[in-house]
């Protein structure tokens, strides 16, 4: 098997935000998948340099989100290692043709897939399970002066959440609005570059 059939692009979206697949090989004794490999990220045009990796745990009805950070722009590569989530990612890129759209996918430990989403987004999920985990590797170390979030539920996004009674932190709960953000001079970080092109996958919307 050639390494571009162990991890591939399944779909892009928003210009940036790739869904990825991998092979999983399945025997009486269990599974075994390759999740990230830096020559093959690096021949899908992806990053392939990550600098931390985070590990969280929610019960079912935990939202957090939306967030980001500038400085250093942090991208966020997300999968599910245990139960369901609804992970979301909204271009807040400024001069973006998708600037305000957001992209959402169910994924779960089952599903082994994981999605991709670069600085410039702002990213989120909500747990469908009794109690799901999240993995995810981070382009940036953490810098806590310089992150921010967006409301969950804005109307000028108008996410579709597949739940309704969220649980939030205080944070998440007074997050300020897209607007707001979008009025802050820190916004000027995210610009648009231009589209993500991946290897034999048409960009969708």
């Amino acid at each position: 098997m050639t390494p571009s059939q162990q991890l591939r692009i399944e779909s892009v979206h928003c210009g940036a935000i790739c869904v990825l697949a991998s092979t999983v090989f399945h025997d009486d004794r269990g599974f075994f998948t390759e999740v990230f490999r830096a020559d093959q990220f690096q021949a899908l045009g992806l990053p392939h340099e990550f600098l931390q990796d985070n590990h969280s745990g929610s019960r079912r009805g935990v939202l957090r989100g939306l967030h980001f950070q500038w400085d250093p722009p942090m991208g966020k590569l997300m999968r599910v290692t245990r139960g369901t989530a609804f992970l979301v990612a909204v271009d807040v890129r400024n001069g973006s043709p998708t600037l305000g759209k957001w992209f959402g996918i169910e994924l779960s430990a089952a599903s082994r897939k994981q999605i991709w989403a670069p600085a410039g987004f702002a990213r989120g999920f909500c747990v469908l399970s009794d109690f799901a985990e999240i993995q995810y590797k981070c382009t940036a170390v953490y810098n806590s002066k310089c992150e921010s979030g967006i409301r969950w539920n804005d109307p000028d996004i108008g996410i579709r959440w597949p739940i309704t009674d969220v649980q939030l932190s205080d944070k998440d709960r007074n997050a300020p609005s897209f607007k707001d953000w979008l009025a802050r001079p820190e916004s000027q970080t995210f610009r648009y570059s231009g589209d993500y092109t991946a290897i034999g996958v048409s960009p969708k919307s």
